[in-house]
């Protein structure tokens, strides 16, 4: 779609998940300009399917993505680009919006900025983890656990969550095993609940996984031990990266976006929704959900003058 050299909207959204998607979408249906900008670089691209969404159950994320974008431009009041923005800065009683793609600048004056764009991920440095994500491994336990059920399972983790985290995936699994790869702090009150629940632990490095072609056949260790595993988990870390938002935004101790229940940040205008706020990764359906409160707030903010009034998160 060919874009003005500046576009004047009531609102611009920038990332198209199921957040971002679901607030351009029901911002639409409100009569409501919108500038839908993507820069199509999803967390979950590796993932082959997802699950528990409601009539979509087993769907690819990318399909999932496809078909909701596609529903979004058929409406005349959206206009959705791939770019990737790179400036939101106040602009009198609004905010401007500053992205480029391939060479191509995209500039757009909006009453409300609503944030989606998700977090970065940092896996365990294991050279063949990115080989098998989204495969036989997988960051969400909620998502792909049923799955997985009945398999030999490892679980990666370096952070100081490790007990906790290990607990949900084992209530997927009866035969888990829990590396920490010499990283992840255990205490000897966090090892008797993992001996309680039947989950094994073990706190040598990883050296790697093991597997070929036809998929993960196990954890090798830093002193040669390999032990059988078809499948698991990993704990990745997450980043916000919003250096490109030139607003005073409140965020949690994880860097996350501090928001109210409706998905308004600590500058009036600036709105966010997805894993880009607390508690950070969360099912496709939910992050959709969240999405459609947001819209509506939006929504009601721009009926009642209150998008460039309100300062600080109610």
């Amino acid at each position: 779609m060919t874009v003005p050299d500046r576009l004047t909207v009531d609102v611009v959204v920038v990332g198209a998940g199921p957040a971002g998607l679901s607030a351009a979408l029901n911002l639409v249906r409100a009569r409501r300009t919108v500038l839908l900008v993507d820069a199509n670089r999803p967390r979950n691209a590796a993932t082959l399917r997802s699950h528990g969404f409601l009539t979509r159950d087993g769907i690819s994320p990318l399909e999932l993505r496809k078909l909701g974008r596609a529903e979004v431009e058929g409406y005349a009041e959206a206009t959705v680009v791939q770019a990737v923005v790179d400036r939101v800065s106040r602009d009198g009683d609004g905010w401007a919006v500053h992205g480029s793609w391939r060479g191509t600048e995209i500039e757009a004056t909006a009453r409300a900025v609503v944030i989606a764009t998700g977090l970065r991920e940092e896996f365990p440095a294991l050279p063949m983890l990115r080989a098998f994500y989204g495969t036989a491994v997988h960051s969400c336990v909620e998502c792909d656990g049923y799955e997985k059920a009945g398999e030999a399972l490892a679980f990666i983790c370096e952070t100081d969550d490790v007990v906790d985290r290990a607990l949900l995936v084992a209530a997927w699994a009866d035969d888990l095993v829990v590396y920490t790869n010499g990283v992840a702090r255990l205490d000897d009150a966090g090892r008797a609940r993992l001996l309680h629940a039947g989950v094994r632990v073990d706190e040598r490095p990883v050296e790697d996984l093991e597997g070929d072609r036809s998929g993960m056949t196990g954890v090798r260790l830093a002193d040669g031990h390999v032990e059988p595993r078809t499948g698991g988990f990993v704990r990745p870390r997450w980043f916000a990266d919003l250096d490109w938002v030139d607003a005073d935004l409140e965020r949690d101790a994880d860097g996350l976006l501090v928001v109210d229940r409706s998905g308004r940040t600590s500058v009036g205008g600036v709105y966010a929704v997805g894993d880009v706020t607390p508690p950070g990764p969360e099912q496709l359906i939910v992050a959709a959900g969240h999405g459609a409160v947001t819209a509506a707030a939006v929504h009601r903010d721009l009926v009642g003058g209150l998008t460039d009034l309100r300062d600080a998160v109610q």
